[in-house]
């Protein structure tokens, strides 16, 4: 038993982690196999920015551990030693206040960009998720996914010297 709520915490950490990504070019599921509006811009300035957003890691470390500790301790402190139901129970419980603990961890900052480009309705600013190597002056797309959001696509590519 203990074997297995390791294994599950261990999955359930890298399946959180394997989530987090900073690429400019990385769409939402209901992104996909819907009509976007785009057209081509001319990027006149690329700088960098901080994004803050939830600190999903830090929620799903919690729960796993929540859910390891709480069923070791639900399994250990029923009237019945070993029990099935204490166990369940307690790991569900434990989910719970881990998940409630990991939100209270706070935001993450990664790593964006705000580019300012021409478009046909004039100077606009869009700061989204990236790296400065992917962004350069010059012609690039512009897609809106949904009204008033927009997104750049990469018009560079980043090498292994240039990571910024």
């Amino acid at each position: 038993m203990k074997k297995s709520l390791l294994t599950f915490c261990v999955i359930t950490v890298f399946a959180v982690s394997a989530c987090a990504t900073d690429e400019a070019d990385v769409y939402d599921a209901d992104d996909l196999n819907t009509q976007q509006n785009s057209q081509t811009v001319q990027i006149l300035d690329i700088r960098p920015a901080k994004i803050k957003s939830a600190n999903n890691e830090a929620k799903g470390i919690a729960t796993a551990l929540g859910v390891a500790v709480g069923g070791i301790l639900g399994n250990k402190t029923t009237k019945e030693k070993n029990s099935t139901a204490g166990t369940a129970l307690g790991a569900v419980a434990g989910g719970a206040l881990g998940y409630g603990a990991g939100a209270v961890a706070g935001s993450v900052k990664s790593e964006g960009v705000t580019i300012t480009y021409q478009s046909r309705n004039g100077i606009k600013t869009s700061t989204q998720k990236g790296r400065l190597c992917q962004f350069k002056e010059g012609t690039a797309l512009l897609v809106s996914t949904h009204k008033g959001d927009t997104r750049i696509q990469p018009n560079a590519t980043c090498s292994k010297g240039n990571k910024k």
